[in-house]
C-alpha cells in the first residue's frame, strides 16, 4: 500500500494520527448512513411494488369500464358529455423526509370527485368510468411520488457508497501506512540516539578513569 511522501517528524506524525482518527470516524458515520439508506430504499421499493400491483388491477377494471361506456353511450355522445368538463389539479413542491434527510418532491392534490354532467344525460356506465379513472389517477400520483423518493435515495446511496469506498480503500490505508512508517523511523532514531548516548557515556567514563 502506498504512503504519503512526507518527512518522518513528530509533528507530521501527530497530523497523520489526527487525520486517520477523523477518517475512521467519518467512515463509521458514513457506514451508518449507508445502512439507513439501504433500509429506507428497500422500504420504498416494496411500497412501489405494492402500488404497481394495485395499478395493474385498476387498469384491468378502468379501461374495460371505459370501453363498456363507449359501447353503451356511444363515442360521439360521450365526447359531447365531456368536452366542457374540466378538473383543477393542485401541483406543488414539497419536502419529504426519508432516512433522516429532506428530499424535494412534488405533491399532486386531486380534485374532489364530482360528476360534472347533467344527471338527465347520465348513464351508470359514465359514473362508473369516472370513479374508476379517478382511482387510477390517485394511484398514479402516489406511485410517482414514491418512485421519485426512491430514485433520490438510490442516488444518495450511490454517492455515500463511493465515499465509503474511498475512505476504506484509499484514505484510511494510506494514512495508516504513513503513520506506521513515521513511527518506525522515529523509533529507529530513538534507538540510535539511545545507543549513541550510551557509547558517549562509556567513552566519557573511560576518559575520567585515573591512569595507572
Amino acid at each position: 500500500m502506498a504512503r504519503e511522501h512526507i518527512a518522518p517528524t513528530k509533528s507530521n506524525l501527530l497530523r497523520v494520527r489526527e487525520r486517520l482518527s477523523f477518517a475512521k470516524e467519518g467512515y463509521d458515520l458514513l457506514e451508518q448512513k449507508r445502512e439507513i439508506l439501504v433500509s429506507e430504499l428497500m422500504r420504498k421499493v416494496e411500497q412501489v411494488k405494492i402500488l404497481e400491483r394495485e395499478l395493474d388491477k385498476r387498469v384491468k377494471t378502468a379501461y374495460p369500464s371505459l370501453k363498456k361506456m363507449l359501447i353503451v353511450v356511444g363515442r360521439e355522445r360521450a365526447q359531447r358529455l365531456t368536452q366542457n368538463i374540466q378538473y383543477n389539479f393542485d401541483l406543488r413542491e414539497k419536502q419529504i423526509t426519508a432516512a433522516g434527510m429532506r428530499f424535494p418532491s412534488l405533491e399532486v392534490e386531486l380534485p374532489a370527485i364530482e360528476l360534472k354532467y347533467s344527471p338527465v344525460n347520465s348513464f351508470a356506465e359514465c359514473d362508473e368510468t369516472v370513479l374508476e379513472f379517478f382511482e387510477l389517477l390517485k394511484i398514479c400520483t402516489e406511485l410517482t411520488s414514491i418512485r421519485t423518493i426512491a430514485w433520490r435515495l438510490a442516488r444518495e446511496l450511490k454517492r455515500t457508497q463511493r465515499r465509503v469506498n474511498a475512505l476504506e480503500k484509499m484514505v484510511i490505508p494510506v494514512a495508516n501506512e504513513t503513520k506506521v512508517y513515521i513511527e518506525s523511523v522515529l523509533e529507529e532514531r530513538e534507538r540510535d540516539a539511545f545507543f549513541t548516548s550510551k557509547l558517549l557515556k562509556k567513552k566519557e567514563e573511560r576518559s575520567k578513569r585515573p591512569v595507572t
